[in-house]
Order: structure tokens, then C-alpha cells, then sequence
């Protein structure tokens, strides 16, 4: 599913226009995404958590040369999914 279709379930579901669906999909993209860059941990009861975890620096190797290379520690977002949402999904 891509945003279009997720917006167009979203309008079908809550019963809102596109306009207002997408609006509502940019406007939790972009909450998510500004409390990811100030580090703040987001958690939604039974659903998951988003969260930024930190890479330490650690030495790789080039595919192309086989050279040896430092790469530099850094931070990711991740997400982890509640165990409702895994019952859920796993449900047959």
C-alpha cells in the first residue's frame, strides 16, 4: 500500500474527504518525524513504538575494492511493533 491508497482508506474508513485524509497522514508523518529528530520516543497503545537508536562507529569493508573503511556512528528510526499489532497480524 502507498500513501495514495493509504490516504483513500483512510478517507473511506473515518469517513473524510481526500483532502482532509491526506491531511491528516502528512500531518502524523510530519509530528512523527519532528519528535524523532528531538529525540523523543512515540508510543501508541496497541500499535508500536517509534524510536531513534544510535550506530557506533564500526569498520566496513568496500564491495568494490575490498578496501577497509571507518564508518561513522549514526542514529536510525525504527519502529516496534506492539504485541497487539503482532496477534493481529498474525491471526489466520
Amino acid at each position: 500500500m502507498n500513501k495514495t491508497e493509504l490516504v483513500e482508506k483512510i478517507a473511506a474508513t473515518a469517513g473524510l474527504t481526500k483532502t482532509q485524509a491526506e491531511a491528516a497522514v502528512n500531518a502524523f508523518v510530519a509530528t512523527v518525524t519532528d519528535g524523532l529528530k528531538d529525540g523523543d520516543k512515540i508510543t501508541l497503545k496497541g500499535f508500536g513504538t517509534f524510536e531513534v537508536r544510535a550506530r557506533e562507529a564500526r569498520t566496513g569493508r568496500n564491495p568494490r575494492t575490498g578496501e577497509t573503511m571507518e564508518i561513522a556512528a549514526s542514529k536510525v528510526p525504527a519502529f516496534k511493533a506492539s504485541s497487539a499489532l503482532k496477534n493481529v497480524v498474525n491471526e489466520k
